[in-house]
């Protein structure tokens, strides 16, 4: 525990045996209480190596997406008690040693939510991330901070941490069970009125860590840049979205 909340770290994996392991032996076991993995139906051994290692595995039968994952990870978090929970990819891509920054931000009452950059510490590129990939992010963060009304240095992290309250408020069912269920749900934390931070985080670009390809990332910022334009059409009154209105 961190100041008596509950800490949980969720594990949202699909091809992680390369990884885990190494993700997993730096996280911090001295304030995390609770670390689950739901595997979203890996040919590898990712759930073998999950259980070996101890942690509460959860196992989808059918592949059925990045963020339907993410959905399975969050739900549980919650009911085994969560007060903070932290999303972190299990690909070594981040550095797990910032979890006790994340969640302490969180704590401090001035956040609601934080996300780990890659972009504040300017060491994206110097980390490994494709040029091609750089220019997108920015570009994308560009255009999603002009819609949304924001100021983030990034929307495309994998490490996130999220309170219990903005989880539980959340209708995270809405989102899409594919990679843009990310900005989705940043667009119903903002227009919720939850407070985002962000926290510099050094990355790693290496062949075992996950990376969509070029066709999934083109179908990634469309869906991105759509998910922002229909939050712009809902908040100017133009067009109803559900995927923003409160939760029943």
């Amino acid at each position: 525990m961190l100041v008596g909340r509950r800490i949980a770290i969720v594990l949202p994996a699909y091809k992680a045996a390369r990884t885990l392991e190494r993700t997993v032996s730096e996280i911090d076991r001295n304030i995390v209480d609770d670390l689950i993995l739901t595997d979203d139906a890996s040919p590898d051994d990712t759930v073998v190596i999950a259980r070996a290692l101890g942690l509460h595995t959860i196992v989808h039968n059918q592949n059925r997406g990045y963020g339907a994952n993410q959905k399975t990870c969050y739900a549980a978090a919650l009911a085994r008690g969560a007060d903070i929970v932290v999303m972190l990819h299990p690909d070594y891509q981040y550095s797990p040693k910032l979890i006790p920054a994340m969640a302490a931000m969180i704590l401090s009452g001035h956040y609601d939510a934080v996300l780990g950059s890659r972009i504040l510490s300017g060491g994206a590129l110097a980390g490994g991330m494709p040029v091609w990939k750089y220019v997108a992010n920015r570009g994308l963060t560009l255009i999603e901070n002009l819609l949304l009304g924001q100021k983030l240095s990034e929307y495309h992290t994998g490490y996130r941490a999220w309170s219990r309250t903005v989880l539980e408020q959340l209708a995270l069912e809405r989102c899409s069970d594919d990679f843009v269920f990310d900005n989705q749900m940043i667009a119903q934390a903002i227009h919720a009125g939850f407070r985002i931070g962000e926290i510099s985080c050094p990355t790693r670009y290496f062949e075992e860590a996950s990376s969509i390809n070029f066709r999934r990332s083109i179908r990634y910022g469309l869906g991105v840049l759509h998910t922002a334009w229909r939050y712009r059409l809902a908040h100017a009154g133009i067009r109803r979205w559900p995927l923003l209105e409160p939760k029943l």
